[in-house]
């Protein structure tokens, strides 16, 4: 009797792990799909060093990016992406000092079909909105600014290969400062594994057409879902490397560390 009660229930436990782990990694699929039904808050931590012309300053940056979808009917939902930065920044010239507060605001809306097409490809489309919310000049643009953007994305199997855009134009804001006018190209793959793990390359490419400057980070990153009570989480980690850059911005190596907060239905 014993040894069947032990048997019993070790053959439960079992199946309680495969079907938490088959749910962990479904999860950690949705989350390399920027416009999945799943909320989600991220905090993405970014630290960058050489940053300016000297290649002496230093700059953090937390990035506060809550995703939520919302279905508006049947057939689509509509998914809001904002990203928020916390920044902290030293002589990212000569003379500046130092500067903590918040940077511009990004906010974008998705209306994506809640089934992927014949081909099995996702997409959305919207618009994308700038707002000057720096708390200092060093810290923003000063300008409101709105454009188009989009996201297309195909997952097979393990994998995900896509792209989001967007292109952001200046309508208003301080005359004394530049116009924004800048394209941003993230192209990524995906490889999620059966216990849940992710590992992601991916550029965030953006073209300054008024300076004509590229700025091309391209990461490697590591995703682990994971529980902690009935909470689930993801951490990301891993390099990234600026393959090209401006002169005012960041040079040669810096890290990312994601935490992300997980609200399945």
């Amino acid at each position: 009797m014993y040894r069947l009660t032990t048997t019993f229930m070790i053959a439960v436990s079992s199946f309680l792990l495969s079907v938490l782990s088959h749910a962990d990694a479904d999860l950690a699929k949705k989350l390399s799909n920027p416009i999945s039904d799943l909320i989600s808050v991220p905090f993405q931590g970014n630290w960058d060093n050489r940053v300016g012309p000297t290649k002496g300053g230093r700059r953090f940056t937390m990035n506060v990016q809550p995703v939520i979808p919302v279905g508006i009917n049947e057939d689509w939902n509509l998914i809001s992406r904002t990203i928020l930065p916390v920044m902290n920044q030293e002589n990212i010239f000569p003379g500046s000092g130092d500067q903590t507060g918040l940077g511009d605001t990004v906010q974008s809306v998705f209306f994506s079909p809640k089934e992927a097409t014949a081909g099995g490809v996702t997409w959305g489309v919207g618009p994308v909105f700038l707002l000057p919310t720096g708390t200092e000049p060093l810290l923003g643009t000063e300008k409101w600014g709105a454009g188009p953007t989009g996201v297309v994305l195909k997952q097979t199997g393990p994998w995900t290969v896509g792209s989001l855009v967007n292109h952001i134009w200046s309508f208003a804001g301080k005359d004394s400062r530049a116009d924004v006018n800048s394209t941003f190209v993230q192209p990524f793959l995906a490889y999620n594994t059966p216990n849940s793990w992710t590992f992601t390359l991916q550029t965030e490419s953006t073209y300054d057409w008024e300076k004509e400057q590229w700025n091309v980070p391209v990461h490697f990153l590591v995703a682990k879902v994971f529980k902690v009570g009935k909470q689930t989480y993801q951490v990301q980690a891993g390099p990234r490397y600026y393959a090209e850059s401006p002169v005012t911005g960041a040079q040669d190596w810096g890290f990312r560390l994601n935490w992300v907060m997980l609200f399945p239905k």
